[in-house]
């Protein structure tokens, strides 16, 4: 598949949730609580994106497809705008800009403080993903976006203390990303070299 098709798939398929959800929406085909669906259907796609993102390059160190690299940038920044969505609609609609209820919730619900402290992460990271910004930042454009590997592990802690009693979804999101990072580590990199040579 050429780069081209590739990021055609990519722009259609992180779209895709939000088309769903403002048609379900528009139609009045939501659930009976509206608003809590729209929190999980903009979290989760979240998550799916960043997770994507951060297998481009693992899946480029295994099977060598190059044409992956490129892809990381829109899927982290299509991960970062349905976290914006995802958090909009929970202070905005579901809390009504209650600044002193989200306060207390922040920390006395420990799945908020979580997910919080992931955004504030991606925060500088998709501030950051220009070009103009890689020329300035330097070596240092390489560590400040390590940042997103923590903030994935706390995405996947959030979605772990949300749920209440189906874990299989967050542990599968936990099992792939710690495969993630376990193929980021410089042994099994060099190991995987050797292995293609």
């Amino acid at each position: 598949m050429t780069k081209q098709a590739l990021q055609l798939v990519v722009h259609i398929g992180a779209l895709l949730p939000l088309a769903l959800l403002l048609w379900d929406f528009w139609w009045g085909y939501l659930s009976a609580d509206p608003i809590r669906e729209a929190i999980l259907r903009t979290g989760k796609p979240a998550l799916v994106l960043l997770v994507l993102s951060l297998a481009c390059t693992p899946l480029n160190t295994l099977f060598g497809w190059k044409q992956l690299l490129p892809l990381r940038k829109p899927l982290g920044l299509y991960a970062f705008m349905y976290v914006c969505l995802h958090l909009s609609i929970f202070v905005a609609i579901d809390y009504g800009f209650n600044w002193d209820l989200l306060r207390e919730d922040l920390f006395e619900k420990r799945y908020a403080l979580a997910g919080f402290a992931a955004f504030l992460l991606l925060v500088p990271l998709a501030a950051t993903s220009s070009r103009w910004a890689m020329r300035k930042l330097g070596k240092n454009w390489k560590r400040l976006h390590r940042l997103v590997y923590l903030a994935g592990i706390l995405a996947v802690v959030h979605y772990l203390w949300l749920v209440k009693a189906d874990y299989a979804q967050p542990l599968l999101f936990a099992a792939v990303l710690a495969a993630l990072l376990l193929l980021r580590l410089k042994p099994i990199r060099q190991q995987v070299a050797n292995w293609h040579r």
